[in-house]
């Protein structure tokens, strides 16, 4: 038996939840530390998500923003559901909602995110899902990604945690590249960054993350 604390993981989603997936799975393997995901909380009523939790035994919450007047109300929910919970990491996983600092306050740098792209590039406002990819390919390059970071309140600026970098092939569509992307790098990378978190080992220090034993 061991006394560490298990680490208790909220995942925010609004779609399918391929990344909630690919956390699950890692959980299995036992690839998430001391981590366990604990609460699934979705903006919308009927995502696959949901689905997903319930058919791994995971609690699952429905907090629609269409039902809150304000993006404060809002967040101030969203706090309150996962104080109340005792969550000490928060994962975004595709969830495309805005919140307020109220949550960033509530758990201040445990909120980790991934984002399609090797941040700085093809992030911030507006750069998400397939409009990421279809920017990249219009710039040309030769190679994306995707970047584990902490949330802040500047979108997409938070501190990096993590990055991997995935080639662009000339005949690539914005769909094909957001597949190779999310299975070689979003998959992998997100439940690495849970269990560096799980296990102690990010410190933010001026607006970067240092990882202990590296």
């Amino acid at each position: 038996m061991t006394d560490m604390k298990q680490t208790k993981i909220a995942v925010l989603v609004s779609g399918g939840g391929t990344n909630l997936q690919a956390l699950i799975d890692a959980e299995k393997r036992g690839e998430l530390g001391n981590g366990k995901i604990s609460l699934v909380i979705a903006s919308k009523p009927g995502v696959y998500a949901l689905e997903r939790a319930a058919n791994n035994g995971i609690e699952s919450k429905v907090l629609a923003r269409k039902e809150y007047e304000s993006i404060a109300a809002y967040s101030k929910a969203l706090a309150d559901t996962m104080t109340e919970a005792d969550i000490d990491l928060v994962v975004l996983a595709g969830f495309l909602t805005i919140i307020d600092e109220q949550v960033y306050e509530a758990f201040p740098n445990k909120i980790l995110n991934v984002h399609p792209a090797l941040i700085p590039s093809f992030c911030g406002k507006g750069y998400y899902g397939l409009y990421v990819h279809e920017a990249a390919l219009a710039k040309g390059v030769k190679v994306s990604g995707a970047t584990v970071h902490i949330v802040t309140p500047e979108c997409d600026a938070g501190p990096i945690v993590l990055q991997k970098a995935v080639e662009v092939k000339q005949d690539d569509t914005p769909e094909t590249l957001q597949r190779r992307i999310m299975e070689e790098a979003e998959w992998k990378i997100l439940p690495e960054a849970v269990r560096l978190f799980c296990d102690g080992r990010i410190t933010v220090e001026d607006n970067k993350v240092y990882i202990k034993g590296e």
